[in-house]
């Protein structure tokens, strides 16, 4: 079978979790599909573990780049656009999803370079990848493409005793509307969608007891991490006319809906 659309997406954090998972379901679907983060052999693994059922639309190797980078480095952040368009001419998917939890510390104990490291990925790192994504997106032709960051339940609501993650996640909101209003005039469509417990090695703590805003400890319910992933390759399938701004995929059962 042939390649249906020679469409270009952009994973950052590609290795595990949610970014593997949307990596694969794009390659599945036929998106030429570039994985991205700061361990080779991870990537590679991931890439590995997509390739059987994305082989249908032809060849991985001619579909698929690996490319080490960090984005909290402007340096690597423009190495990685670069290869990019050097190795398939073009962008029409940026998936914002590198990001680091934060040190489950009290608020007044946060050491600063936690906090920090925190704000350099979750949002400096997403800021840096957007505006890569921009300067190429508005000089290609066609001209335009998409953005998706990966947001969090706690864009809305915070997890006790997390003052960096939700910051930063609150700003990636911000950011997300902004670039939105700003990606107008280059047919570039910004948009976020906010996940609510999926099911990786970040989250297996839930499966165990979390701690909850009554000062209690519970488990709580997740979801597989493929709901997210086709929830992913919903937005970037849409016509750019179109744009998911903000899409909550979350457990159902989880605790963010009322009170507790």
């Amino acid at each position: 079978m042939t390649d249906p659309h020679n469409k270009v997406a952009l994973i950052t954090g590609a290795a595990r979790g949610i970014g593997a998972a949307s990596a694969a379901a794009l390659l599945a679907d036929g998106w030429r599909v570039v994985y991205s983060g700061r361990d080779a052999s991870a990537l590679q693994a991931a890439l590995a573990r997509a390739a059987p059922a994305a082989q249908a639309h032809g060849p991985i190797a001619d579909r698929a780049l690996v490319v080490t980078a960090d984005v909290t480095n402007e340096a690597s952040v423009a190495a990685l656009f670069e290869a990019t368009v050097q190795r398939f001419g073009r962008l029409d998917l940026l998936f914002n999803n590198a990001g680091l939890f934060a040190p489950k510390d009290l608020l007044e104990d946060i050491d600063f370079a936690a906090w920090k490291q925190v704000v350099d990925t979750n949002l400096s790192g997403v800021f840096l990848c957007t505006q890569h994504a921009f300067r190429v997106m508005k000089a290609q032709q066609p001209q335009g493409g998409r953005i998706i960051n990966n947001g969090s339940i706690s864009a809305h609501a915070p997890r006790p005793n997390s003052a960096a993650y939700t910051a930063t996640k609150h700003a990636v909101t911000g950011l997300t509307k902004s670039a939105s209003l700003d990606g107008r005039k280059y047919n570039i469509a910004v948009g976020q969608i906010d996940i609510g417990n999926a099911a990786t090695d970040m989250t297996t703590a839930f499966t165990q007891g979390v701690a909850q805003a009554d000062g209690s400890v519970k488990v709580e319910p997740v979801m597989d991490v493929s709901h997210v992933a086709q929830a992913v390759v919903y937005m970037a399938n849409l016509p750019l006319a179109a744009n998911v701004l903000n899409m909550t995929v979350m457990a159902t059962n989880m605790p963010f809906v009322g009170r507790g």
